[in-house]
């Protein structure tokens, strides 16, 4: 099996955050507005702040 750097690692972690919490399928650039720019709750975004601090924190733990 391949070796995951630590960047890929991160990517992944946040890419599962944006699709759980903000309904965001990637992160990748698409270069097109209707793909890129998102209407995002404030309950959504503060639940996906939530879930990144909580994983750097576990990570700390590590």
């Amino acid at each position: 099996m391949p070796k995951v750097s630590q960047q890929q690692q991160l990517d992944q972690l946040l890419t599962d955050i944006a699709k759980k919490h903000l309904n965001i399928e990637t992160l990748e650039t698409r270069n097109c507005v209707g793909l890129d720019f998102h209407d995002v709750a404030v309950w959504c975004l503060k639940d996906a702040l939530q879930a990144a601090y909580e994983a750097g924190l576990l990570n700390q733990a590590y």
